[in-house]
């Protein structure tokens, strides 16, 4: 599973803060104890010395017995330092250095493996990413209502509005509870307010809950990030092309709105770019778009189309604007 840099940098960063904080703790509890019993004070340098005292002896060629007897000594020094924490009234371990995961010692990683700590902390970030893209806020698969879809077959059409959505509506739990990289690309089209976006983010927040890394961003927002990597002048143009990468990199890319945006011979080539690239890589793509299929082959080029005709599962949507009937009920 790939890792959003975006995201693991921010995750770092409160790892980092959570240690910060840890730290500034331990340091108010050792400041109050000094302030309570000196000598303490006294046995921690003391003991800062004789670790000193290790290092210098180490290269000795007496070494052994040099060892021991500072190992004795450093033995008495700690018990004498307990003693008197225990007679300020101090718990024994009050300014033990406690760390908030005993596994990685706060540092994110066993050996090069990122520590659960860490991994739980990224989750929570990539979730609250993804929450401010949101439209509602609201968008699990427990909130989805097939009601609101009209169970008589519309026009031109077999099945009833309801029936499709139930369709779909499977497909795409399931697809969010088995995501994996033998997963489906999907494309999603119909008119506005069908839910394309809703089901989308639905499947946006299960599959980044099961660790794998999730982009949900609109179309017109994904070729804007693309066209100022490629001409814009500025400090951060390392920023800007970790960002496009993000794009290319991500286990589940989810593009919102595609044919909102003014198409230029630059989108075309980007949106080939992107689904090209994911493809050859294997990386999974959900497309939502309000175009037919028809006004897609119109507006971008075969090349592309035969990609999402051939490499992609269609779902079209259909039925009366369900925001509307929200809104009337």
């Amino acid at each position: 599973m790939a890792l959003d840099g975006k995201v693991l940098v921010r995750a770092k960063g409160v790892l980092e803060e959570k240690r910060r904080q840890n730290e500034e703790r331990l340091d108010r509890r050792i400041q109050e104890v000094y302030k309570k019993a000196p000598r303490v004070r006294e046995l921690d340098a003391e003991l800062r010395a004789t670790m000193a005292e290790f290092v210098g002896i180490a290269v000795r060629a007496d070494a052994a017995s040099g060892i021991e007897d500072l190992r004795r000594k450093n033995l008495e020094l700690q018990e004498m330092r307990q003693n008197e924490i225990k007679s300020a009234g101090f718990p024994e371990n009050y300014i033990d250095n406690i760390y908030m995961c005993e596994k990685c010692h706060d540092t994110g990683y066993i050996n090069t493996r990122m520590c659960d700590c860490l991994q739980s902390i990224y989750k929570k970030e990539q979730t609250a990413l993804l929450s401010n893209l949101f439209k509602l806020g609201n968008e699990t698969f427990e909130n989805f209502m097939i009601s609101y879809y009209a169970d008589t077959p519309a026009p031109g059409t077999s099945i009833s509005p309801r029936s499709n959505m139930e369709i779909i509506f499977e497909l795409c739990t399931e697809y969010a509870k088995k995501f994996s990289d033998r997963s489906m690309n999907l494309f999603f089209n119909g008119a506005p307010g069908l839910g394309k976006t809703f089901l989308s983010a639905c499947i946006a927040r299960v599959v980044a809950d099961n660790s794998f890394s999730v982009v949900y961003d609109m179309a017109s927002h994904i070729f804007a990030k693309f066209e100022d990597a490629k001409f814009i002048r500025t400090d951060d143009l390392e920023g800007l092309r970790n960002e496009t990468k993000r794009y290319l990199e991500c286990d589940l890319l989810i593009i919102d709105d595609l044919g909102t945006e003014m198409t230029t011979a630059f989108t075309v080539s980007t949106l080939y770019e992107i689904v090209n690239t994911r493809l050859m890589t294997g990386k999974k793509t959900i497309i939502n778009s309000n175009l037919t299929l028809s006004e897609l082959n119109r507006r971008y080029s075969e090349q592309i189309m035969s990609r999402l005709e051939g490499e992609y599962q269609m779902l079209t949507f259909y039925g009366d604007d369900i925001r509307k009937k929200r809104n009337i009920l």
